[in-house]
């Protein structure tokens, strides 16, 4: 499980069911559990989301051991343009921003 930071003033573009179109772009077929919206692609078995607040966004994923390489870089990929829509930042600033928050100890 993973949660993401947002952009501020991004939170418009994912809210209602924007959140729910990024990731039929991304992963195809997405269905509503409670609060989450999941979904599976290529080498995750089950990828869901959930905004957690107009600053956070919650990702977790299960994968599937016995996938092959070029499955797995297609889905790493296909995850990394999902979270970069839905968040605003790439992965550089993603990865800026978790060490950033890790050295302050807020992780």
């Amino acid at each position: 499980m993973v949660e993401y930071d947002i952009k501020k003033g991004w939170y418009a573009k994912i809210e209602g069911d924007g959140l729910k179109a990024l990731m039929e772009e991304a992963f195809g077929e997405v269905r509503e559990e409670g609060d989450l919206l999941v979904s599976s692609y290529g080498a995750m078995s089950r990828v869901e989301a959930k905004v957690i607040s107009k600053t956070q966004l919650h990702v977790a994923t299960e994968a599937d051991p016995e996938a092959e390489d070029a499955t797995i870089l297609d889905t790493k990929r296909a995850l990394n343009r999902f979270v970069e829509a839905a968040t605003g930042f790439d992965a550089k600033a993603r990865m800026k921003r978790a060490q950033k928050k890790a050295k302050e100890g807020k992780l």
